[in-house]
């Protein structure tokens, strides 16, 4: 499998220097002062008029990973609208208040837009201990992918426990997509142990500002190329 370079994409404009600079899908959110929350129906529109890649969606209403029955019904009303705007999946994810994965919020949540694939976000960065959550996380139905840096801080400290667990286990790496701080001297080792999906953000923005400045579609495809001599490597002879 060929390389995928997720984009973190705010406004109509992030999406079009995305897709010119080479990405394969954007992540959409809003408010990346609490780390991505949901956005505006409207944003999403815009967005899927200016570009034909894959939109997942941000499902998330504040800077909580734990939820409510409430906010559940708000965000399955929100999952809809969103796919009537032109979304081709979503980006959610759910703890306990002990920090464990909250299958049964998410299982509730993902039931009501059933054969739409969906991205456990960086929630699986902050649980208590790393192989229960995976294996919690392979019960829950249209899961493909799961972002995560392989710690809180980022993957200049998760670094080690991503490859670690992407070496170990192959059907992790099948779904893990490293982000939150990636960095491209990061990729070789990720790549390497079986990683395939990448994720940025504010690396692909002038001076990796989220509200001075649009995605530069040069820096994309600076990752772009990256990933793809990755993938050169790996084809026969």
């Amino acid at each position: 499998m060929g390389s995928l370079l997720e984009v973190i994409a705010l406004h109509p404009a992030d999406a079009e220097a995305a897709q010119e600079g080479g990405a394969d899908r954007l992540e959409l959110c809003a408010a990346m002062e609490a780390d991505g929350l949901s956005p505006s129906v409207s944003t999403v529109s815009a967005i899927r008029r200016v570009t034909d890649l894959p939109l997942r969606v941000m499902l998330r209403l504040s800077d909580s990973f734990v939820t409510n029955g409430a906010e559940l019904n708000r965000l399955t009303a929100m999952a809809q609208s969103y796919l009537a705007a032109g979304a081709d999946g979503f980006v959610l994810g759910f703890l306990t208040p002990d920090n464990e994965i909250d299958t049964e919020s998410v299982g509730q949540l993902v039931s009501t837009f059933a054969g739409t694939p969906w991205t456990f976000h960086r929630a699986i960065d902050a649980v208590l201990e790393q192989r229960p959550a995976w294996r919690a996380l392979r019960t829950l139905p249209g899961l493909d992918c799961v972002l995560t840096a392989g710690s809180a801080l980022g993957v200049r400290q998760g670094l080690d426990d991503l490859t670690r667990m992407a070496k170990e286990d192959p059907a992790i790496a099948s779904v893990m997509m490293a982000g939150g701080g990636l960095q491209p001297e990061h990729v070789p080792w990720l790549y390497g142990s079986g990683v395939r999906r990448f994720h940025v953000g504010s690396s692909v923005r002038q001076d990796g500002s989220w509200t001075k400045a649009y995605v530069n579609s040069r820096f994309v495809r600076a990752w772009r190329n990256l990933l793809d001599a990755q993938d050169d490597k790996e084809q026969p002879a």
